[in-house]
Parts: C-alpha cells; structure tokens; sequence
C-alpha cells in the first residue's frame, strides 16, 4: 500500500496518460478530475479509472487528443461535441461556458455529445455553484440497469447532480445519486480487490442476486428506488442523450473495456442564476414590508442565498441529520494532510498499460 500526495496522484494520472497517447493538456484536464473525486471520498471514480482510461486512450476507443468543439445556436444553449475524447475537457469548455452566460441570461444549458465518462458528477455541479449559480447536471451511462419489471440492460446508473451556493463562503449545498443502488464504480472496485459485495447491489447474468463483484459486472444494477429509479433513469437518458444527439445506454460500448466503439454518451448541464429573478423577489419584499429606502434588487440577490442558507441551518441543526454535501470539505482536508491510499496491484496496473509506448505516441 502506497500512500499519494495530491500532487503525486495528479502527475501519476498525467505521466500514465501521455504515456498512452494523450495529449498534455487533455491528460491535465483528466487528473484534476480523477483527484477531486478522491477528494471527495469517491475512490471508485478517482485513481481506480486510470487503468481503463488509459487502456481505452492506448487502443484508440478514446482519441486522447481530442480538442472539444462547440457550437452556440441559441443565446442560451450550447453544444459540445466532445470528439470522443475523455469527457473532462469537454467538460471545462461547458462549465467556462455556463459561468459567463447564466449570468448574462438568468439561465444557461449546455449539451455535451459524443463523450465518455464523467467521473463525480457532484464536483462538476459544485463548480459552478462556487462560482455563485445553482446547478443540474444528467449523464447517461452505458447499459447497466433493465427497466422495472424487465432483464434486458436498457438504462445507465445515470447520475443527477445538484448544487446552490451559500451566503458567506459557507461549502455549497451539492446532491449527487446514482440512479442504480450504488454507484458501479464501487462493484468495479470491489471487482479489482476481489472483495464480494452487499447483497441487494446487483443482479447477475441470469437475472439472479449476487455477491460477487464479477458476476455483477456481468450482471445489472439494482435500481435506487425501484420502478422510481428506472423512471428517472429513462428522464436522464432523454435529457442527456436524447436531447443532444448521443448514444443512448444501450447503445454505448463499455468504460471499462479497451475493445469496440467509442462510448459516445452524453451529458446536459444547467446553470441558473440566482440573482435572475432579483427584481420580482424585491417588489415581493416592498409589498410585505412596505417601501423603504435602500430596498432594491441587491436585497433581493442576497435573499435567495440567505434563504437556501435558512434551509441548509435547518438540516444542520436537526441531531442526527446530515447536509448534502457537507463531508466534502472535510475529506478533502484528510486526504490533503493524510495523502490518498493506493494499493500495490493497483499501482501495478497503472504501470502495465501502454508500458512500451514512446512518450505522447
């Protein structure tokens, strides 16, 4: 067991990357996510992708020096096309994108296509709701769930994430599920340490309960919620593939294998600005409290924060109860002074894939 700097961890993702024909700036892009996922304690979307990203990037399924494009259509709409190339660069450009015109609209959406994996959907989501937004983000994911009541894989696990920002520097309150029970990447990880998992997780091949992690890869996931989850889950999939002209789940190739076709999935991000509705909230106020000098927009731009404040206090101050979100912080400070825990064959299948690759080939 080997224990990372954040630092180290960014240039192990890195160096592995180019080395497996990706380009610098792509590669950076990739490691900055992978390390805010462990961060955010989400091992299974952090250092343990390197190897079938980098697979994935060796073989060609993702053109490591993919640069995204975009296409604007309407003031408030944005497409990117992300090439099939890692999904983080793709990313970046939409969330640059969103910051500058959910405030210059009130409202912002921006549809990734032809992509892969997005690793934690909640940091994406946050990043936006630091910079002072509140935030939706919908990615569909390869085959992994059947519809309720049916066994054929037709859904991804399908993430929806959600973040508002709070008054003060105060950490943003930021929603993040998996529509399936658990997040695959959790079977994924239990799958490289040969460890079984809960049962209640996964279904396998025969559409039997299962423990172990393998035969659930094989499998389906367990739907969060029951026939709830796969009805969000076909929403996600209409949102995120249908609406920007991506491959539906049971049309995309695997993120963990090295063979076949890009992925070519999607995802749609929602940025709102929550100064947009200032005016109408402050005519609200003058009506309840009368006209007062000095009452204007600006009190109503702080209202809308000091009201998703009201509620997060609420959260926090019920014993017991915890706010969406809150843990981060203080993982992340865990893992800065503790560094992030890797273990020996994983470091070990880093070091394998494209080891006899010239540099950047």
């Amino acid at each position: 067991m080997a224990n990372l700097t954040l630092s180290q961890a960014h240039d192990l993702v890195v160096q592995t990357l180019i080395r497996c024909r990706t380009s610098p700036g792509n590669a950076q892009s990739v490691a900055r996510a992978l390390v805010a996922a462990e961060e955010s304690g989400q091992s299974g979307h952090g250092l343990r992708r390197v190897p079938a990203y980098a697979a994935q990037a060796y073989s060609g399924k993702v053109d490591g020096h993919a640069n995204p494009a975009r296409h604007q259509g309407r003031p408030g709409a944005l497409t990117v096309d992300a090439r099939n190339g890692f999904a983080y660069p793709a990313v970046d450009l939409a969330v640059e994108w969103l910051t500058t015109a959910a405030r210059h609209q009130g409202i912002a959406v921006a549809g990734i296509t032809r992509s892969h994996h997005c690793g934690v959907a909640g940091v994406t989501v946050r990043r936006l709701a630091d910079a002072g937004l509140v935030a939706m983000m919908f990615a569909n994911t390869p085959a992994a769930m059947a519809p309720w009541g049916g066994r054929r894989p037709l859904f991804g696990t399908d993430p929806i994430a959600f973040a508002a920002p709070r008054p003060g520097g105060k950490p943003a309150i930021v929603v993040d599920i998996s529509l399936s029970k658990v997040a695959r990447g959790k079977i994924m990880a239990a799958d490289q340490k040969g460890q079984p998992i809960p049962e209640g997780w996964a279904l396998d091949a025969d559409g039997q309960p299962t423990t172990d992690a393998r035969a659930a890869m094989a499998g389906t996931m367990l739907p969060m919620g029951d026939a709830k989850g796969t009805a969000l889950a076909l929403m996600v999939e209409l949102l995120a593939a249908g609406l920007v002209g991506a491959n539906f789940a049971h049309e995309a190739s695997s993120f963990f294998t090295a063979d076949g076709p890009a992925p070519g999935v999607g995802q749609l991000i929602l940025a709102i600005d929550p100064n947009g509705f200032a005016q109408d909230v402050a005519d609200h106020l003058a009506g309840i409290v009368g006209d007062v000098d000095g009452q204007d927009s600006s009190q109503a731009r702080s209202h809308a924060l000091s009201r998703f404040d009201d509620l997060a206090r609420a959260v926090e101050e019920d014993p017991g109860a915890r706010l969406p979100g809150a843990r981060r912080h203080e993982l992340a400070r865990q893992i800065a002074r503790d560094g992030i825990e890797v273990d020996d064959d994983l470091l070990a299948q880093i070091a394998a894939v494209g080891a006899t690759a010239p540099a950047g080939t």
